[in-house]
């Protein structure tokens, strides 16, 4: 629709599709149309001691509302074509040397990132957070689709292409888990904000394993709880195409389930772990040494073929954990760690 179409639709019509347009008339503390006037009729009724407390002429006003809707349209869609592919260019280690390695990522890719503490791990998921150009102590540079991200992707709060999940989250809003919720889905303007809602708590609740309600306060979650909680936020509701995850065996979560979910939305997974489960659940594994990316190691189907012990051993290992929590004997059976037959 050009924007003469658009300024010849009824008012009532235009808010019925486009309801924060109440919030651009709101914001300039105007009253809301109403009947059956066009948003041209609209703007010629003003009075001219209405343009004069506003500062502006019909003309500039019309462009701001129009402006207006195509920065929201862009924001409701996304504003981009989704991120299929990102490229790590290698920079320098912590001794200045050149980082040999490069690495492409691709959507539904999951990499982990192994390595003594202090080789690098955190410092390369943060590079790739704030789509590094040289202007990092590494040096490296991130690509995204073969080319440099624009000013706009690397500064803008709003459309963020990655989001991060650290170890250490903790809310401080005083919202109850519904609150933040519809909040955060409102922002995003999704159509069906109750639905998007229970899928999310659903997802959380699934996820960790505690049950809490919508009326909780997110501040009383636990560790678990709001990890498990902001998992799903970004599984379900977040747009950014890239996921950083920063020793998510530390969250109190299932995080087999919460990898598997996040695989399900085609996103790219970056993850730092010290996790053997976890290490070989992905495609590969960079290895960090002395703050570069020393070696990237696909995983073999011998590794695949051991990660069925693995799981089972971890199991076991959740039911002992299970037996403490209950306050119970710990009882080990003789088999206890023995892999399946």
């Amino acid at each position: 629709m050009t924007a003469a179409e658009l300024l010849r639709q009824p008012c009532r019509a235009l808010l019925q599709q486009h309801p924060y347009l109440a919030d651009f008339f709101a914001a300039h503390a105007l009253p809301l149309p109403a009947g059956p006037l066009s948003l041209s009729d609209y703007f010629s009724a003003l009075t001219p001691e209405q343009l004069d407390r506003l500062g502006l002429d019909r003309e500039a006003l019309t462009g701001q509302l129009l402006g207006f809707m195509t920065q929201m349209e862009s924001f409701r869609g996304g504003g981009r074509e989704p991120v299929r592919k990102v490229t790590v260019l290698g920079g320098r280690d912590k001794s200045g040397r050149r980082e040999e390695m490069s690495l492409e990522l691709r959507s539904g890719d999951v990499v982990c990132v192994v390595g003594p503490t202090g080789s690098g791990k955190s410092r390369l998921l943060a590079d790739i957070e704030c789509l590094a150009q040289g202007d990092t102590p590494t040096g490296r540079r991130i690509l995204l689709d073969d080319a440099p991200p624009d000013e706009s992707a690397r500064l803008s709060g709003e459309q963020r292409l990655v989001a991060q999940l650290s170890q250490n989250m903790n809310f401080v809003m005083d919202l109850s888990v519904r609150e933040f919720l519809q909040m955060h889905a409102e922002s995003r303007l999704v159509e069906g904000v109750e639905a998007m809602i229970e899928r999310i708590y659903a997802t959380a609740v699934d996820l960790a394993g505690e049950p809490f309600t919508l009326d909780t306060p997110v501040t009383a979650l636990s560790g678990g709880q709001s990890r498990a909680l902001m998992i799903a936020d970004v599984a379900c509701l977040s747009v950014s195409p890239i996921v950083l995850i920063d020793e998510i065996e530390n969250a109190g979560v299932d995080r087999r389930r919460a990898l598997e979910l996040l695989v399900r939305e085609e996103k790219i997974v970056l993850m730092a772990t010290h996790d053997p489960l976890l290490a070989l659940s992905g495609d590969r594994r960079l290895v960090i040494k002395n703050g570069a990316i020393a070696a990237v190691l696909e995983t073999s189907a011998e590794e695949r073929a051991a990660l069925a012990d693995l799981d089972t051993l971890d199991r076991r290992l959740a039911s002992v954990r299970e037996q403490l929590r209950r306050g119970e004997r710990v009882v080990l059976d003789a088999g206890l760690f023995a892999p399946d037959k």
